[in-house]
């Protein structure tokens, strides 16, 4: 039976209620320790059931090797294509018109995103085009670029850099945005002045938070490869898509869309280790 107290103010009656206890769990816990066995198991399985999924359904013949060729057959043409096709030219070209484009785009948006969030004029300098902008696709302007710059690389660059520059900005703003207003008014309190609070506040406050912009973005930046790479270009992974999608050699598309996934995932994994190493304070909040 639950027992019942008396307000001394208006005499009323109240149960007292029973204390609640969180039950642990293990894979559903929030923010808490997880076992890295059991992490690095989900993970396995994670990419093992779609490829044996895949493996099932293309070597039982469901469906058309056009459709959907089996894992032998695309790692077979993949190693053609290094052998005989000359694709690691092809994947040092494409790393560097992403490199090129998304070195740009880091250069330009982080200091117009910390700007944007640290000063409402340049916020309101900003804002309008930014938020305009990144509405209109990429590809909308590949023929104003051509004219504009021709069909060599530097067309290329600038499709893959007005894919992330502006994400960049953004991000890095909001980022900015929620640095505590505590920590700026502690250094005017101390005596810093504006440019001391830039650089010795808020820059380092924000750093990890831009290396985790970087390491989002630049996936965005590989997804504006084949984009880039239909401009007059000769080699390059998504010119390799192009070409074998118009031979239907799906196994060979395939197996391009494979390894720029693997390229990325190398290329995060990277990111996150120099995260790791040069904001080794800031690991509590990353992912």
């Amino acid at each position: 039976m639950a027992q019942s107290t008396i307000n001394p103010t208006t005499h009323d009656f109240s149960p007292i209620q029973e204390q609640r206890y969180l039950e642990p769990s293990t894979f559903w816990s929030i923010r808490q320790d997880f076992p890295k066995w059991l992490g690095m198991l989900i993970s396995a399985l994670a990419l093992a059931v779609p490829i044996a999924l895949w493996a099932l359904v293309s070597y039982a013949g469901w469906v058309t090797p056009a459709f959907l060729p089996t894992p032998t057959a695309v790692f077979s043409a993949g190693m053609d294509m290094f052998v005989s096709g000359g694709l690691v030219i092809d994947v040092l070209v494409s790393c560097a018109r992403v490199a090129a484009g998304f070195l740009v785009a880091g250069i330009i948006g982080v200091p117009i995103g910390i700007a944007m969030g640290t000063f409402y004029s340049m916020e309101s300098l900003f804002a309008p085009i930014v938020g305009t902008v990144r509405y209109m696709p990429v590809m909308a302007f590949v023929p104003l670029i051509v004219i504009w710059v021709g069909l060599g690389e530097p067309s290329k660059i600038i499709i893959i850099f007005l894919g992330v520059v502006l994400y960049n900005a953004i991000m890095v703003a909001d980022a900015v945005k929620f640095i505590p207003n505590e920590m700026i008014n502690v250094a005017y309190t101390l005596g810093a002045n504006r440019a001391e609070v830039l650089t010795r506040v808020i820059v380092p406050a924000v750093f990890p938070s831009v290396l985790d912009t970087l390491r989002v973005n630049i996936s965005g930046a590989w997804n504006y490869l084949v984009i880039a790479e239909l401009v007059a270009a000769q080699q390059g992974l998504g010119y390799k898509i192009v070409q074998s999608q118009r031979f239907l050699q799906t196994d060979k598309v395939l197996f391009c869309i494979a390894l720029i996934g693997i390229i990325g995932l190398a290329i995060d994994y990277g990111l996150k280790f120099i995260s790791r190493m040069l904001t080794p304070w800031a690991d509590q909040t990353r992912n």
